[in-house]
């Protein structure tokens, strides 16, 4: 019973470990030199509100 609970542990803590590096510096020049990566455009949040929760106009 505990062996099944053990190799799913197992596989699990593989799989996650395996994807951190992957996403760790994804940005390369074009001679495959690792490059600082451009700020990413923030993206418009709904509507506005103010200090209370109350919809508010948006600056």
């Amino acid at each position: 019973m505990t062996r099944p609970l053990t190799s799913a542990l197992l596989g699990l803590a593989l799989m996650t470990g395996s994807v951190a590096p992957a996403l760790a510096a994804p940005c390369k020049d074009a001679k495959g030199k690792f490059v600082k990566c451009p700020p990413k455009p923030v993206a418009k949040k709904g509507p506005c509100k103010d200090a209370k929760g109350r919809f508010a106009r948006c600056k």
